[in-house]
């Protein structure tokens, strides 16, 4: 079972929506940094995750735990293979018939971010997104955990963005879990 408050939904179309724009299948590794790159960003303009993720630091940077377990067969969901299809060596596709008109979860605030992403990061290689996704001055959370992983922490990255309530915003996160907990529970 996933965790609490996670949207498998959004983490599932941001993940068939960069698999189309890359022409239909995309890097798993470089997935992975766009995955994380999304989650904080829109932790930066809109002060909450668009997927309530597990962050986590690992030796080719930060990613978005969960979705990544999902990405490599790790975890299931009935939703996941709707959008991305099961990972094939190095690369994940879009399921099959998925299209960006099929992507309805994302907010338009959403796929703008997600957009814009795409155009900044499309001409990067896996490598050179990783070694971008390494420099303290772009993601400064990321810590090498030498060869393990270490989480990420939401305030950290509230923290590193500049926020000023990190405090009241990492409550707002913790409610939302606690309350899918309970929603869980009684369904």
């Amino acid at each position: 079972m996933l965790m609490p408050g996670y949207d498998v939904v959004k983490a599932a179309q941001a993940a068939a929506f960069f698999a189309l724009k890359s022409g239909g299948k995309i890097n798993v590794l470089k997935l992975a940094k766009l995955l994380y790159l999304a989650e904080r960003g829109f932790m930066s303009r809109y002060d909450e995750p668009m997927f309530y993720d597990h962050l986590v630091s690992m030796p080719d940077g930060p990613v978005t735990s969960i979705t990544l377990n999902l990405i490599n067969g790790d975890a299931e969901d009935d939703t996941w293979p709707k959008f991305v299809a099961p990972r094939q060596g190095y690369d994940v596709s879009v399921a099959d018939g998925v299209t960006l008109a099929n992507l309805e979860n994302l907010s338009a605030a959403e796929m703008e971010l997600l957009g814009e992403l795409w155009e900044k990061f499309k001409t990067f290689d896996r490598y050179r997104l990783r070694d971008w996704t390494h420099q303290k001055k772009n993601v400064p959370e990321w810590e090498d955990p030498k060869g393990s992983s270490c989480q990420i922490t939401h305030e950290e990255v509230f923290e590193y963005l500049g926020k000023p309530d990190v405090k009241a915003l990492v409550d707002n996160i913790r409610d939302r879990r606690h309350l899918a907990k309970a929603i869980r529970q009684i369904v």
